[in-house]
């Protein structure tokens, strides 16, 4: 092969392969999603000073959601939590993975059914906390895929 061709190939796989594998996921590999809950992302949007993040990891192959979530400076003790969709950021939805979040840290995992699957996966999601004091709803945040 000549230095021009090996030159010209080299140069046209280093073009071709970024494309080949970009938006490529091995098999089994996780996907991170994160959630920063806030009192303004509530619909209505309460006057909580209340905070919390959610860290959760989903698994395409077996459709395995685990989560870990931290909060603070609630209005009192958390009455209920949950995944709600689908739904984009301000609107409202119904429950669809309910999470036990009476204490922070809490942490818990879930096998989603295809279409909790695809919503997660299109950013239909949205965690929410509620209190006693705001049984709607104290603090949320959208399910994004971390980058």
């Amino acid at each position: 092969m000549s230095r021009l061709a090996r030159t010209g190939f080299a140069a046209l796989l280093a073009l071709t392969l970024p494309l080949a594998t970009s938006g490529a996921r091995a098999a089994g590999e996780s996907i991170t999603y994160r959630a920063a809950l806030s009192g303004g992302s509530e619909v209505p949007a309460t006057e909580s000073k209340g905070t919390g993040a959610v860290t959760a990891t989903y698994d395409p192959a077996t459709k395995r959601l685990s989560w870990n979530g931290t909060y603070s400076g609630l209005t009192g003790p958390v009455t209920t939590a949950h995944f709600h969709g689908p739904a984009l950021p301000g609107v409202n939805a119904g429950v669809l993975v309910p999470v036990t979040a009476t204490s922070s840290p809490f942490s818990g995992e879930a096998t989603l059914d295809e279409a909790k699957a695809a919503d997660l996966e299109a950013g239909k999601l949205y965690f929410n906390i509620h209190t006693a004091a705001n049984p709607k709803g104290e603090i949320r945040g959208q399910v994004e895929r971390a980058r």
